[in-house]
């Protein structure tokens, strides 16, 4: 298997084995809450593209407070508690926050359209040439479940 991105920590190690699918700088509540960053460089796989070499090792707890019954969990270490990835219990897509998951996010690509961004965000639209959109860009499609 060639590895794209490596991310995880010391005990547990998340890697790739393709490019993101979904690749966007996402303006979500949610994502504000879980990491406390105004915007977030969100990438998607394809479940069966992110790989953990220890999954006996993670903690898992719902992404989204507000909705505890929703398809993202968010996977922390057991040992050291960092954030390893979000993991999508239907098993489309497994989540990479480069900047947060342990990864070098310079070796990512560059987020491609803003995501989740409205006006009651409170700051002023993004103006850096990549689309905006009020959701995940409008061509993505879900990928089935692994």
């Amino acid at each position: 298997m060639t590895t794209h991105y490596a991310g995880g920590c010391q005990h547990v190690h998340v890697t790739a084995k393709a490019e993101p699918i979904d690749n966007h700088v996402c303006h979500c509540n949610v994502c504000k809450s879980v990491t406390g960053q105004q915007t977030t460089h969100v990438a998607f796989f394809n479940w069966s593209d992110l790989n953990v070499d220890h999954p006996e090792k993670m903690n898992r707890q719902p992404f989204n407070k507000e909705n505890p019954n929703g398809p993202l969990e968010l996977c922390t270490c057991k040992d050291c508690g960092a954030a390893l990835m979000l993991d999508d219990k239907q098993h489309r897509i497994r989540v990479a926050v480069p900047n947060v998951m342990g990864y070098d996010d310079a070796k990512f690509p560059k987020a491609t359209y803003h995501a989740f961004w409205d006006l009651t965000k409170g700051y002023a639209k993004p103006t850096d040439g990549r689309p905006v959109y009020e959701g995940l860009r409008p061509d993505f499609v879900w990928p089935a479940s692994a």
